[in-house]
């Protein structure tokens, strides 16, 4: 029976015998996971120590890649985490981990520097779109990829670009998502606080975001009174009739008066999370839509189509973006639907009440569902 030589990091040239390795692979087959799991990790060891001395063979680069396939889900999930950032693992080892499943492919998208930015492209096109929402939140992301993105259309991965302000985005091609972001309210947010935005662009996206959208604009930007004010009026005159074709101005609704009290009380600095659950016990549901969108800088429809939704973790998701205590929210839930005709239902259970997430996360994952409803309906 022949036997695996082991390589001599002091000799990085010497051979490695192909029978010994093909053997080796044959073996870890044969092997429990946690055996897969030992012999897997003495490779990577060995490959690294190699790469420290020159370089390994590229046999063991081949047997490497073969026992990954081969290994178990768990144990491939281990190894993308070890190699993530590493620059010494073997290039075509680290293309097969980012086309895995996405939990194994994760840390790799995100971090590996061994992959370019055709590896990337050629991922857009091969992989799901969860793989293709970890590329656009890829760290400095280069401009051909964030083109390929804008260009690919695709919602979800649109807006999870807008959230990346490390990535280069040409000027032009960042005007285009600018312009998406008319039909496409998940992109709106994003963009306001985006590095690249400048005035004229600004003021373009000041068209066609909400209240709470353009005083955060606003905030950014000394932006001329006059522009501000041709901006509004181009927008109008985009929307529904003015009121001067009905021959006077419509009375303000009931949702207008509730829009108003929170802009009030937000320009006041007293609107505070806590306000929220009050103005639900007080039945005041409309006024709760708007507070929570101005506190999460949504636009109030995203709210609204969250209040009236199958499942109730986009209200989840918006009630912890702006702070509320998630053990408040089945009371608060509560409250909703009784004020709501029992919506927003919630068929899935509760499991994804469960994961801890930042205020930042959740109001991430609150923008992607809604940027999947509105590219469901169109």
């Amino acid at each position: 029976m022949s036997t695996v030589v082991p390589l001599d990091p002091e000799k990085p040239s010497q051979a490695v015998p192909l029978a010994g390795l093909n053997q080796l692979l044959d073996l870890a087959k044969t092997r429990s996971p946690d055996d897969q799991h030992r012999l897997l990790m003495g490779v990577a060891g060995l490959y690294e120590s190699a790469a420290d001395h020159g370089g390994a063979p590229e046999a063991l680069a081949d047997i490497f890649v073969a026992l990954t396939r081969s290994a178990e889900r768990e144990i491939r999930q281990v190894l993308a985490q070890r190699l993530a950032k590493v620059e010494w693992a073997p290039v075509a080892l680290v293309r097969m981990l980012a086309a895995d499943e996405i939990q194994i492919a994760r840390p790799v998208i995100a971090a590996s520097p061994l992959l370019l930015d055709d590896d990337l492209l050629q991922l857009l096109t091969d992989c799901s779109i969860e793989h293709q929402i970890q590329i656009a939140l890829r760290p400095d992301l280069g401009a051909v990829v964030a083109q390929a993105i804008i260009a690919g259309g695709d919602p979800a991965v649109m807006t999870a670009l807008a959230t990346n302000r490390s990535a280069r985005i040409e000027p032009a091609a960042f005007a285009d998502l600018v312009d998406r972001s008319r039909q496409l309210a998940a992109l709106r947010a994003p963009l306001t606080r985006h590095p690249s935005l400048d005035e004229d662009l600004a003021l373009r996206l000041y068209q066609w975001v909400g209240e709470a959208l353009r005083q955060a604009i606003s905030d950014r930007f000394t932006l001329d009174p006059a522009r501000l004010a041709q901006a509004v009026q181009s927008a109008a005159q985009t929307t529904s009739r003015t009121a001067a074709e009905w021959g006077a101005a419509p009375p303000p609704t009931a949702d207008d008066i509730d829009a108003r009290l929170v802009a009030k009380l937000h320009a006041a600095g007293q609107l505070r999370p806590a306000y929220l659950i009050r103005a639900l016990r007080e039945e005041k549901l409309g006024v709760f839509a708007h507070g929570l969108a101005v506190l999460g800088r949504f636009e109030v429809s995203q709210i609204y189509r969250a209040l009236g939704g199958d499942t109730a973790r986009p209200l989840f998701l918006a009630c912890i973006a702006v702070g509320l205590d998630r053990a408040a929210f089945p009371a608060l839930l509560t409250e909703i639907r009784k004020l709501n005709k029992g919506f927003p239902r919630d068929p899935d259970s509760s499991a994804w009440r469960l994961a801890e997430r930042s205020a930042d996360q959740a109001a991430y994952e609150f923008r992607l569902l809604m940027a999947d409803i509105d590219a469901a309906s169109v």
